[in-house]
């Protein structure tokens, strides 16, 4: 794999519970909504799973995720082709944190910290309504 070894870790604070977090991150309808800079398959199942492998794409770049460890306050993608490495969430009522370790050309923090951004924007309209 080409590119550069990466390591960024963030953990915001979010105005919302921990179940309505996670059901944005672990329900591809939702993970759509916010996620929009990725393009989801479809035929996706309604909630993510162990097991689960698909693919994504950020542009022309695929990235594929296998769903490793899935549960009520966290979840673990194991990544390969554009991002070789891994990307851990773990959250709470109104916190979220996530941890992506790879190899890739993209630029990891930067997508990680637009993705979190877009997160709470998300869940701040959600809560609104």
């Amino acid at each position: 794999m080409l590119g550069t070894f990466q390591k960024t870790h963030l953990r915001i604070e979010l105005a919302a519970s921990a179940d309505t977090i996670g059901d944005s991150l672990l329900r591809p309808s939702q993970l759509r909504q916010w996620l929009w800079s990725q393009n989801f398959p479809d035929g996706l199942p309604e909630k993510l799973h162990s097991g689960l492998t698909f693919t994504s794409y950020i542009g022309p770049v695929a990235i594929q995720h296998q769903v490793d460890i899935v549960d009520s306050t966290s979840l673990r993608l194991i990544l390969s082709q554009g991002i070789d490495g891994y990307h851990e969430w773990m959250w709470g009522d109104s916190w979220v944190q996530s941890r992506l370790e790879g190899i890739s050309l993209l630029p990891l923090n930067l997508g990680q910290t637009f993705s979190l951004l877009s997160l709470r924007q998300f869940l701040a309209v959600k809560n609104a309504q």
